[in-house]
């Protein structure tokens, strides 16, 4: 098969124009740290957060390089912990005037059978994942709430909260649950103006990803894209940006699938 080239990296059009956005797991090289470098481009101000504090700072300085110190803030956030939750949304709210945007990016995978999954395996992963952009979700839409401004969450779930996986129950039952999740709260916050959406990416490839799966996963995983490749982080970021911007002005309770294939 020929693997069509990446495409062209696509230039910011200001779509996110006057909007502050909070990031979490922003730190590093994955998806939201390309999406926290999209919505710059697209004229956000944004609070970037990571449980990591050393990479949060390399990626806010990296990032305040190029778009100026005012633009780009970071606060540390495990999310895990409600009192880093609610941090972080009243620090973007009181550095920028308000909480515009929301991206829950923070998740946490592994590989376990579960005839050998531990208790704390599964309760971690559920942790992180689910329970994790349930509280963030809540913190962002009270805050958008009181603001009576609308607003927009946007959460990364997975084409494998739809599909089966060896080894991936944890996660697979987590990101269903982001799923479920995004479409409920969109019917609680609509009545605020609040748009809760989320996409669904297949296969994202960075370097943190190359180092926690084996290349023969990533062979198999490859093969199954249309295109032959996995996506670029930057190419997801651009469907969160989407969501998040006034382009999606009537979606609501949606699941984007970023791949080609849904199941």
């Amino acid at each position: 098969m020929t693997v069509p080239p990446v495409p062209s990296y696509v230039p910011g059009h200001e779509l996110l124009a006057g909007k502050n956005v909070a990031i979490t797991a922003a730190a590093g090289t994955g998806i939201g740290a390309a999406a926290a470098r999209r919505c710059l481009e697209e004229g956000a101000r944004v609070v970037v957060s990571d449980h990591h504090e050393r990479r949060l700072e390399e990626t806010r300085a990296a990032l305040a390089k190029d778009f100026g110190e005012d633009a780009v803030h970071a606060m540390v956030c495990d999310v895990t912990r409600e009192e880093h939750v609610q941090a972080l949304i009243d620090g973007t709210a009181e550095r920028f005037g308000s909480l515009d945007v929301l991206i829950n990016n923070a998740g946490l995978g592994g590989t376990a059978s579960v005839l050998d999954m531990t208790d704390e395996q599964w309760l971690r992963v559920l942790d992180v994942t689910l329970n994790g952009t349930f509280r963030c979700t809540r913190a962002a839409l009270r805050r958008m709430r009181d603001q009576d401004s609308g607003g927009a969450v946007v959460n990364n779930a997975s084409v494998i909260g739809w599909r089966a996986q060896e080894g991936q129950a944890h996660y697979a039952a987590a990101k269903a649950g982001v799923m479920a999740l995004t479409r409920c709260s969109a019917l609680d916050a609509a009545v605020y103006g609040v748009r809760v959406n989320a996409v669904a990416p297949s296969l994202a490839m960075h370097p943190f990803l190359a180092k926690v799966t084996t290349d023969e996963l990533l062979a198999e995983l490859t093969a199954r894209e249309a295109f032959g490749r996995a996506a670029e982080p930057w190419e997801v970021a651009n469907a969160m940006v989407f969501l998040a911007s006034d382009y999606a002005s009537y979606l609501t309770g949606e699941v984007l699938s970023v791949s080609s294939q849904h199941a």
